[in-house]
């Protein structure tokens, strides 16, 4: 298959860019790393008449720390996240996500921002951001904004995103002393979509679970905290016997719908082993 026919346009900057998706409104679609829109165009899945390549924009690129969080930008290429010492340091969440996605090939390529604003419920980045409390940097024609992660996910491959915005940035504040992370997801063959994937963030300081964000993908239709698991274990000992016992919540929290990974009943029997896998990561935690 071949893409339909459409107008191609490389602005040099942000405003450049915003000017044209506001020419083109529904029209146009943003390329950043390709590896998704090109397939979906292909396939005829996506017909853009306007494609803005956004490739020449140096302020979208590049990883900085700060006083109080580290900024990555939209254009930023995964294999550079996955190869970054301060995104080792500050966001090991992140730095352990990196090898799951996909393949070299696609990371070489494939951005962050990208990632984040398709949407696919079944990426890791997204949930990543989730658990890790960042706000997406949002530029406009006529002013920026800044969104939740949390808030940022509608639906499948839906986001915050309003017509002729372009996602530039996410901040991620930088974790506190006693934070520890961990990531896992279970996956027919390594870097094929995750049947079930589970990203934590929290406190296990005092060997007590406090402030846990436990997010989840590849069971909905976007992204998903596990809130009742998360009261669960808040203030609970750092023990497995505490996560064996907060599980039955996952229950209430995640509704997942059978896909050819397999049915309900079986994606959320596999929520329950890995997300006991994951947190066992964690610092702290003991039989």
């Amino acid at each position: 298959m071949k893409a339909p026919r459409f107008a191609y346009a490389r602005p040099a900057s942000v405003a450049e860019a915003l000017a044209l998706l506001a020419e083109h409104r529904g029209d146009a679609r943003v390329l950043a790393g390709g590896q998704s829109l090109v397939p979906m165009m292909n396939f005829r899945v996506a017909a853009p008449k306007v494609l803005v390549d956004i490739n020449r924009i140096a302020a979208l690129t590049g990883i900085k720390v700060t006083r109080n969080h580290l900024r990555i930008g939209a254009l930023t290429r995964q294999v550079e996240l996955e190869r970054s010492a301060d995104i080792a340091r500050h966001l090991p969440l992140i730095a352990a996500a990196m090898p799951h996605i996909a393949h070299p090939a696609i990371r070489n390529r494939g951005t962050f921002g990208g990632s984040c604003a398709l949407a696919d419920p079944a990426a890791e980045l997204p949930a990543c951001a989730i658990a890790l409390g960042a706000i997406f940097v949002v530029a406009g024609k006529k002013s920026e904004r800044r969104i939740a992660a949390e808030d940022f996910f509608k639906g499948l491959y839906a986001t915050a995103l309003k017509a002729g915005e372009l996602l530039v940035a996410a901040e991620f504040p930088l974790p506190k002393p006693g934070y520890a992370s961990a990531f896992g997801e279970l996956a027919r063959r390594h870097g094929d979509y995750a049947m079930v994937g589970v990203a934590a963030h929290g406190s296990t300081q005092g060997a007590r679970f406090s402030d846990m964000r436990v997010v989840f993908f590849g069971v909905g239709d976007r992204p998903l905290r596990a809130a009742q698991f998360e009261r669960a274990l808040d203030g609970q000992s750092v023990t497995a016997k505490t996560v064996d016992a907060a599980l039955p919540k996952l229950d209430a929290d995640l509704d997942p719908r059978a896909d050819f990974h397999g049915t309900a009943a079986t994606k959320l029997h596999l929520a329950k082993v890995l997300v006991g896998r994951v947190l066992a990561k964690m610092e702290g935690v003991v039989a």
